[in-house]
């Protein structure tokens, strides 16, 4: 149902406010640079510091101004269930296709908790579902074993993968097998996760190179890896320079560069440090971004 590249998109700001002409802007700027799928209101949405308002309202604007040209799947995770529901339901209202949950953080479900929290929200809203495992925001790790059992729930059809593990993933694949859609979450590992079976990614550099990274997971889905290994070594420099800092701090100062956004985050995130931004700096000169 998902494939390809899915650009986990920005949300601009301007003067603390929702910069909705450039959040506009940028959508369209994606889909006329052939990206698979938008994915608003993740972690590289900022999706943590928004109001419930502001999280519908970006959903909204990301609907309309899509159009049914591609899926929109609609980052709606919590660490409260019933929060997670209400999100995804919205969701599903403004018309989203699919949304993305990120597992319960904080609170470190155990795994059968962590199934049931899926499993409510599967069985509580009628939506394609994407699992999203990444242990490094979570503080806990969705194991094969449950994504198994996640898979044989009605909704729930793939799972954002970065928890950076090739074992993982490869077990995820083996005891899964076409139940469910793997993407990567890892920028970087999408040639090989897409090798050993992932159909796809959810990517941040994305909101930078749309064109480059839709033609990488194109090759792979191709079964081309000779040319998505070369678009992948093009890119792995800007890839590795965007997550010098944490995530979305280095897209939205490379984007701002580019002169797509205002470099404006909600604290507590701040902008890069005037070492690190020359290193994306580089980066995106190389590439010739700027």
């Amino acid at each position: 149902m998902f494939k390809g590249t899915l650009t986990a998109i920005i949300t601009p700001f301007r003067d603390g406010e929702v910069d909705e002409k450039a959040l506009r802007d940028h959508i369209e700027w994606q889909i006329q640079s052939g990206i698979d799928g938008l994915v608003p209101c993740g972690s590289t949405g900022e999706s943590a510091t928004l109001t419930h308002a502001e999280h519908e309202r970006v959903v909204k604007i990301t609907v309309e101004q899509t159009r049914r040209r591609v899926p929109v799947v609609a980052g709606t995770g919590s660490n409260s269930t019933a929060e997670a529901i209400r999100l995804t339901a919205s969701a599903r209202e403004m018309g989203a296709d699919g949304a993305l949950l990120i597992s319960p953080y904080y609170n470190k479900p155990t795994q059968d908790g962590i199934f049931k929290h899926y499993k409510m929200i599967a069985t509580s809203v009628d939506l394609p579902l994407l699992v999203y495992n990444i242990p490094g925001r979570t503080g806990s790790n969705i194991a094969p074993e449950t994504f198994a059992r996640l898979a044989e729930v009605k909704n729930i059809v793939g799972v954002k993968e970065a928890s950076g593990s090739m074992d993982q993933t490869s077990d995820i694949l083996r005891l899964c097998g076409d139940k469910l859609t793997i993407l990567s979450g890892d920028d970087a590992l999408t040639v090989p996760l897409m090798a050993i079976g992932a159909k796809g990614v959810i990517a941040t550099i994305g909101n930078v190179m749309p064109r480059e990274m839709h033609d990488l997971a194109a090759a792979g889905l191709a079964g081309d890896f000779e040319r998505a290994r070369q678009i992948h070594y093009k890119m792995l420099p800007l890839m590795r320079a965007l997550f010098i800092e944490t995530n979305p701090i280095c897209v939205k100062q490379a984007l701002a560069l580019m002169g797509r956004c205002c470099n404006e985050l909600r604290l507590p995130l701040v902008p890069m440090t005037a070492p690190a931004a020359e290193k994306l700096k580089a980066a995106m000169k190389d590439l010739r971004l700027i």
